[in-house]
């Protein structure tokens, strides 16, 4: 087996709590008590230019919230949405644990909005861990594609067999280990750990 020289992470349910997902927009929905289905309706037809960097926070919030006169301001929604990142910490000692070790090179592979991502990345420090970030909304593609896959072992030179991608929803996983990566879903930090082992990967 190739010695493991780089790891991607994912982000969102990884590292961090989810950004954007089902669970953050029905508790925002209920905060503002907006109507879940009509908001649903146009969130899908725009969440895949939204994540992939096509329209900004803004735009995506005209067309899914502010397409009508509301009783709180845009501020005060984004604001919302931005509190409820918050960090996974067992995870995130172990990433800054193999960052630190100095044996691997650190990236992620993520679907995320730009100014989410960028909100993220600078308040919990990711930038710290990471050296690099493929994220969707800065390169036009998402996980499951096959290309951001692709992408990460172009930029980095990396061959598949010397890279672990950590995430967890089995489809992501299938698809980079269809790309040829090690691929791990992660349930909680103590069994990532076990499974990086078994990989010969430690801090």
């Amino acid at each position: 087996m190739a010695q493991i020289t780089a790891i991607f992470w994912d982000v969102g349910g990884v590292l961090l709590t989810n950004a954007w997902d089902r669970e953050q927009r029905d508790k925002t929905l209920a905060h503002f008590g907006l109507d879940p289905i009509e908001f649903d309706d146009r969130h899908d037809m725009l969440v895949s230019s939204f994540e992939r960097g096509k329209i900004s926070l803004d735009e995506y919030l005209q067309h899914t919230v502010f397409y009508r006169p509301r009783a709180f301001t845009v501020q005060t929604f984004k604001d919302y949405m931005l509190s409820l990142s918050q960090p996974l910490p067992d995870s995130l000692q172990l990433a800054q644990a193999l960052k630190n070790s100095g044996k691997y090179f650190m990236g992620t592979i993520n679907n995320e909005s730009r100014e989410l991502n960028r909100f993220r990345i600078h308040t919990f420090g990711l930038d710290k861990i990471f050296g690099l970030f493929v994220s969707s909304c800065f390169v036009g593609l998402r996980k499951p594609e096959a290309g951001i896959y692709k992408l990460a072992l172009e930029i980095t030179q990396k061959t598949p067999q010397e890279c672990c991608f950590v995430d967890d929803r089995p489809l992501n996983v299938d698809a980079a280990a269809n790309a040829g990566m090690h691929a791990i879903r992660m349930e909680n930090a103590a069994q990532l750990r076990r499974e990086l082992e078994k990989l010969g990967v430690v801090g």
